[in-house]
């Protein structure tokens, strides 16, 4: 049984995607490589794919996090701070749980992200809800990327 971890989507499954991994013993984080160069121009925010969709067991949520590294080496920053992947993203009608990396440059000159480049660090989390959540009416997810906003 499949307990937490990722999958290629079909889109990139010959494209040469890299599962994440954790880079030393003790890293929290799981390193998510951009699928494609991404190109920035100054001030420009874009999303990067990375040719992944996670699963994890229900009460966990993958949280997305810049690296540390971004905004001093390469003028990027994750531009939402965290990114939330919820369980039911995964394999969503709309994109099949592909996720994705929003960044913005914020420098006066390109910057080039370029395909297999570690982007954000993944961490799988349990969550905790609030008293009466069990009694609120919730709705499917039917979609993908920002799909639960208005």
């Amino acid at each position: 049984m499949k307990i937490r971890g990722f999958e290629v989507v079909t889109k990139y499954k010959n494209a040469g995607i890299n599962i994440p991994k954790r880079s030393t013993e003790h890293s929290a984080g799981y390193d998510i490589e951009a699928a494609e160069t991404v190109s920035f121009a100054p001030g420009e925010i874009k999303l990067i794919p990375t040719g992944l969709k996670a699963y994890m067991q229900a009460g966990e949520v993958l949280y997305m996090y810049d690296r540390s590294s971004n905004p001093r080496k390469k003028g990027l920053v994750l531009i939402n701070s965290v990114g939330v992947i919820d369980k039911d993203y995964y394999n969503n009608p709309d994109n099949e749980g592909h996720m994705f990396m929003q960044m913005r440059n914020f420098t006066d000159e390109e910057v080039v992200i370029e395909k297999g480049e570690r982007v954000v660090q993944g961490v799988f989390m349990p969550f905790l809800v609030a008293d009466g959540d069990e009694n609120q009416e919730k709705e499917e997810r039917t979609g993908g990327f920002g799909s639960t906003g208005a």
